[in-house]
């Protein structure tokens, strides 16, 4: 049986239960769950925003580091997420958010540069990002405009010496292990660290400066040095200890074994798999790790918004919620992210404006946004120019409601890390089908999804003649993507 024809039959014959259903299904935007609205911000909502005219906000970005779109409370039937429930409620959840490349470093500088990867050309094991994109960054435009900049957390973007110093007023870069001794001989984990550091961030708010805090946790990302992978504060410890966390879709051997050799065994995601989720027993212990880790940054967020409240400051703090790429939990047979698919590049993106109208809160708007949109974003609430090397682009109109007619209906996705185990790729996401061409194989692999049809990507139609228009239309736009972004890599 031929590669596609065993997927085909695979594609019919499997069957996932309740949560890959769910899983499915959430992948379509078809999930619907509502939350209750928090104290914290139905009093936000209800401050008194006659004093808050005239002024600039403060902005809080807050990032997570493998969060894929799904897991989040509102849309998950089981992660416990309330205060990012609360923001999503009370806010704009984006339904259709994705990264332009799936890894922590490129995916980063494009959240500083509002650039794709193949502009900016920042990875692991390139040069520093170059000082004419550090110069056009979210940061050193909003300290320009008078801004106390602040970051705390996983930085992940290497750049020249003395350029942060351009970027941030206040920097304190974090990184794993995760459980960190204090000086009076007690330990703490380091989101709760970095939710500690926020917290006095922002009780050194200038009352007559603005101040835009990117908050940056390295949670739930694993630890690759530590067995148990998955580090949790203490505190979160009885979590999910009652739940059976179920097979994840596509875990099934006859799909990973239908796959090409170079997506197999040889894989970086493979291997992670092996380290993660290569027997029952460890893939619910991972599993319910990975929660864990998450809901812990949830309740670290919910603190440093408390204190927002408490400084009088929250009335007028936009945040804004995003993870930096997406991630596997054994569905395909991997872990890890760097691949094209759904849940390697979606992701959760929220919005809460305090100053929004009621009518506006717990939007869900379903054009697709990306990485590359934040940093426009946060200069446009500041009321500061966008700089013209951007490619994202605001979201605030979205934000208010409106439908721009010229909205983007695709976006370029692309990986680029130059090592063997992740296979370098570029293509289109577009509404309806996703194209991908592993451009370094011999030959050329290309993958043809209907994401229609087909949205958890079982069946590749490269090779049906029936979807030739579409995979030619789908290869002259990667092309003039690629064009526009910098050529071929």
């Amino acid at each position: 049986m031929g590669r596609g024809a065993s997927i085909a039959a695979l594609h019919s014959d499997l069957r996932w239960g309740r949560f890959s259903s769910w899983l499915s299904g959430a992948v379509m935007g078809v999930v619907r769950k509502r939350a209750c609205i928090g104290l914290v911000l139905a009093l936000v909502s209800c401050g008194s925003q006659e004093s808050q005219v005239g002024q600039r906000p403060n902005l809080l970005f807050i990032t997570t580091d493998d969060q894929r779109f799904d897991m989040l409370g509102v849309v998950h039937p089981f992660l416990e997420t309330p205060t990012m429930d609360r923001l999503a409620t009370e806010g704009v959840r984006f339904e259709n958010a994705f990264v332009t490349t799936p890894i922590c470093a490129a995916s980063r500088a494009s959240l500083l540069t509002g650039m794709v990867e193949r502009t900016h050309r920042f990875t692991f094991g390139t040069p520093p990002l170059a000082a004419q994109f550090v110069d056009q960054s979210y940061p050193v435009l909003l300290r320009q405009a008078g801004y106390r900049t602040g970051f705390i957390g996983k930085l992940g973007v290497a750049t020249e010496p003395g350029a942060t110093d351009a970027m941030f007023d206040s920097l304190s870069v974090m990184a794993p292990p995760y459980i960190r001794q204090q000086p009076d001989g007690s330990s703490r984990h380091l989101t709760d660290i970095a939710a500690d550091q926020a917290i006095d961030f922002l009780r050194a708010a200038e009352k007559t400066r603005p101040f835009a805090l990117t908050l940056s946790f390295n949670a739930p990302h694993a630890d690759d040095n530590d067995d148990r992978q998955y580090v949790w504060p203490q505190a979160m410890d009885q979590k999910y200890a009652q739940v059976v966390v179920p097979a994840p879709p596509l875990a099934e051997p006859a799909f990973f074994e239908a796959l090409p050799t170079f997506l197999k065994d040889a894989s970086l995601n493979r291997v992670r798999w092996n380290w993660r989720f290569d027997t029952p027993a460890k893939a619910q212990r991972m599993t319910r790790g990975y929660w864990r880790m998450i809901s812990g940054v949830d309740a670290a967020i919910g603190r440093v918004l408390g204190e927002l409240d408490a400084l009088e400051l929250a009335a007028n703090t936009v945040v804004i919620l995003m993870g930096d790429n997406g991630y596997f939990l054994g569905e395909r047979g991997y872990a890890g992210k760097w691949l094209p698919y759904e849940l390697s590049i979606r992701v959760p993106l929220i919005v809460f404006d305090p100053r929004a109208t009621r009518e506006s809160r717990g939007a869900l708007p379903t054009q697709p946004v990306l990485n590359i949109d934040i940093a426009p974003t946060l200069l446009d609430l500041a009321g500061v120019g966008v700089s013209r090397t951007m490619q994202g682009r605001s979201l605030v109109p979205i934000l208010g409601g409106a439908i721009p007619p010229d909205w983007r209906s695709d976006f370029f996705v692309e990986h680029l890390f130059d090592v063997p185990e992740i296979p370098k790729h570029e293509g289109v996401r577009g509404e309806r089908y996703k194209y991908a061409r592993y451009f370094e194989q011999e030959p050329v692999y290309e993958e043809l999804y209907d994401l229609l049809m087909d949205p958890m990507e079982t069946r590749n139609l490269a090779a049906d003649p029936a979807h030739f228009g579409t995979l030619t239309e789908l290869r002259r736009r990667t092309d003039q993507l690629q064009t526009q972004y910098g050529g071929p890599y």
